[in-house]
């Protein structure tokens, strides 16, 4: 490859030429620009993917690529998530870093042998000796009648694999900022992004800048009740705040930003100061990052709980298509509110 990524490219704050640039970024505007720095910066980014060279792009988020780089970097592909995924895996052992787009989430577990064993075995075999740098950007639907084959978000499946990091990023910042960690990371990386997230907005550097993994973010202060969120639900979680507010209970948002690795200490830290836990997770119930986090307080800071843990994730169901069956499947905020509002007077 000609050229490699600058290794100081990080979370900026000023330079010596003045303040950092920001602009009111859209969340598929930010992963644009990402993607488009990242292909600056390194000859050996690619993007892979059904439609990435299409003129709308993505749902945006790769608007404009191929004309800026053109289609040996931004790369068409078949309707066939298993060989698409197989042939970035090639490129990244080949020297590559190539970033894969799958519009739905639903539709990569075709692919489901190539990420379980090849991708997250791959740098366990080698010892550590070869590297896999590829990135998975897996979608999720929701509303408008997506229903059981668009709108699973199956974080957790991946979550529970080692050698996979797994990013849900809930901003803009975020997710520009996670996916350029990734890209010029060594490890392979699924990143989960909700659709209805897309036209959210935020204040995005104009310049490359890199977000950890593993390291969670406090949204809001408070010390009434910790909330743990995922994803979509980080705004969810802050509008409930909000409105918690407004009745006298203060709750303290944590956006986990990634889930493979988990920021168990941020949570914790929290949970020591409010007494109480509500894990907010968009995805089913029953075995999923939202039980993991229960646990981990559990066994590391138990005796300050003051009241039992609770969960606000999906009914163990398919997700139903009716609008109305939608109402009935999704939490609803008004309803969140009281359960919240209940578990602060616990204890």
């Amino acid at each position: 490859m000609a050229r490699s990524a600058p290794s100081g490219i990080e979370r900026p704050a000023t330079r010596a030429a003045g303040p950092i640039e920001h602009a009111e970024l859209s969340y598929a505007e930010a992963l644009n620009q990402g993607l488009s720095q990242a292909l600056e910066l390194n000859d050996g980014v690619i993007v892979l993917g059904q439609l990435v060279d299409y003129g709308p792009g993505v749902f945006g988020s790769t608007t404009g690529l191929v004309e800026r780089f053109g289609p040996e970097r931004i790369r068409d592909f078949p309707v066939s998530e298993s060989a698409m995924t197989a042939a970035a895996i090639g490129a990244a052992i080949a020297g590559f870093r190539p970033v894969l787009v799958h519009h739905r989430l639903d539709f990569m577990l075709y692919s489901i042998d190539a990420i379980v064993n090849w991708m997250a075995l791959w740098r366990f075999k080698s010892n550590g000796q070869s590297s896999l740098p590829i990135v998975i950007r897996a979608i999720v639907g929701r509303g408008w009648g997506q229903g059981p084959q668009h709108s699973k978000s199956l974080h957790a499946w991946f979550a529970h694999v080692p050698g996979l990091r797994v990013a849900v990023p809930a901003t803009a910042f975020d997710a520009k900022g996670l996916l350029l960690e990734a890209i010029f990371g060594e490890n392979p990386v699924i990143m989960v992004e909700h659709r209805s997230l897309f036209a959210l907005k935020d204040r995005v550097p104009q310049v490359p800048y890199r977000v950890r993994f593993g390291r969670a973010a406090v949204r809001r202060g408070g010390t009434d009740i910790t909330i743990a969120a995922i994803g979509v639900m980080v705004p969810f979680a802050l509008r409930a705040a909000s409105t918690l507010s407004a009745m006298g209970v203060e709750a303290e948002v944590v956006d986990l930003r990634t889930v493979a690795p988990l920021d168990t200490d941020t949570v914790i830290v929290s949970v020591r100061k409010t007494g109480r836990l509500c894990v907010m997770d968009p995805a089913w119930q029953s075995f999923g990052v939202s039980a993991e986090i229960v646990a981990r307080v559990a066994e590391r800071a138990g005796r300050a709980l003051r009241a039992a843990p609770l969960r606000i994730a999906h009914p163990d169901s398919h997700t139903p298509m009716s609008s109305a069956l939608e109402l009935a499947y999704y939490p609803q905020e008004d309803a969140v509110v009281a359960r919240l509002r209940s578990l602060a007077a616990e204890g």
